[in-house]
């Protein structure tokens, strides 16, 4: 963590200074520089400045400052020059330094205890004292969205994510692994802080995506939670939204925005024991007499659900005579026994194939290792 934000510091110093600027270890060897050149030299002389008692120093054209960390000496700063303009710059950059290492040190407890909530690791009576602490409004609506990337994405999509929501103290973006990110958006201000009734988990969500897709051109999948009221019922919303993710590759694989109040039967459906749903579909398919329709009686089944059971339209899309669409429809009938032109049996139907879809995730699952859950 260090190093990346002494990396970061004099990345932005090599624009506005004019001078070779280091941190040096103790050991005398260039961890980070103006100069990318200059990382891994070795200052032979620093080690002599370290064991010394100075705080300052100039040594072989060269000016260094010790930057303390929690009270001991941690790193030197080196410039070039022995001048006055060489111990001011120092001096400034060894406030600079020290000032983005506790910011650095602070939004990593802040991230802390905002994953301790999601994950239900911090007691719900010390939330409410704890966001005081961290300048963190307690009661507003919120929404938590989890977002599911590829590994070597995922520092793309938490940088382009700041850049969407930079008030850090009212949106809260947080990396979970290097394949799950959370966003934790407050619904009631806009990005300047302003209440707003324009900002729904709708519009989130698809800003979201079509950002993400136009700046990385890949593909990504966002569960949304419920909207909730309070920080510390942000868990049941990061649940939920996890929940949709889970259900919606399951039934809806196509997708890419999956909430969890439109998971309809699927949310029904995936809380059943594998034994009850064997069953079902033992009575619903004898003999297993789905796995005897093909791929283009599938096919036409799936549109003739598509179009609410309307055969005219299902025949125009297919680019089928009427008389087929029957014919194809008599055939279900014959091996189901199910006739998907009456409402009863077009339920059961559609049921069970859910049903099918959730019994071989299931299949799927019990051969899946953790590393092929990762990649899901």
């Amino acid at each position: 963590m260090e190093l990346d934000v002494l990396e970061r510091c004099m990345h932005e110093m090599q624009v506005i200074l004019d001078r070779t600027v280091a941190v040096v270890s103790p050991d005398g060897k260039v961890i980070a520089a103006t100069n990318d050149g200059e990382v891994g030299r070795v200052y032979p002389n620093v080690a002599v400045f370290f064991a010394s008692a100075d705080k300052i120093a100039v040594q072989d054209e060269t000016t260094m400052i010790k930057l303390y960390i929690n009270g001991q000496p941690k790193f030197a700063i080196v410039i070039d020059g022995t001048d006055n303009q060489a111990h001011t710059y120092v001096s400034l950059i060894n406030r600079w330094l020290l000032a983005e290492l506790e910011d650095e040190v602070h939004e990593a407890d802040f991230n802390s205890f905002l994953k301790n909530i999601l994950l239900e690791n911090e007691l719900p009576g010390d939330i409410p004292l704890k966001a005081r602490d961290y300048k963190i409004a307690y009661a507003t609506k919120r929404c938590a969205f989890l977002i599911c990337v590829k590994e070597n994405d995922c520092q793309s999509v938490v940088d382009i994510l700041r850049n969407m929501f930079p008030n850090r103290q009212q949106d809260f973006i947080l990396p979970l692994d290097q394949e799950n990110i959370v966003l934790l958006k407050d619904l009631q201000r806009d990005q300047d802080g302003n209440f707003s009734v324009n900002v729904t988990s709708d519009s989130v969500a698809e800003s979201v995506l079509g950002t993400l897709k136009s700046e990385l051109m890949t593909t990504f999948h966002i569960g949304v939670g419920l909207v909730i009221e309070t920080l510390k019922d942000v868990a049941k919303s990061y649940r939920e939204a996890t929940l949709a993710l889970v259900i919606g590759r399951i039934f809806s694989p196509e997708s890419d925005i999956m909430k969890y109040e439109q998971l309809g039967l699927g949310r029904l459906i995936y809380q059943l024991s594998p034994t009850l749903c064997k069953m079902f579909l033992d009575e619903v398919f004898p003999d297993n007499s789905y796995f005897q329709l093909d791929n283009e009686t599938l096919l036409t089944i799936d549109k003739f659900f598509e179009n609410n059971l309307n055969g005219s339209e299902t025949s125009r899309q297919l680019f089928v005579h009427r008389n087929t669409l029957v014919y194809r429809l008599d055939k279900v009938q014959k091996l189901t026994r199910l006739d998907l032109r009456k409402f009863d049996d077009a339920v059961l139907f559609k049921l069970a194939s859910m049903v099918r879809l959730y019994m071989e995730y299931q299949e799927r699952q019990s051969f899946t290792t953790p590393e092929d859950l990762n990649r899901e």
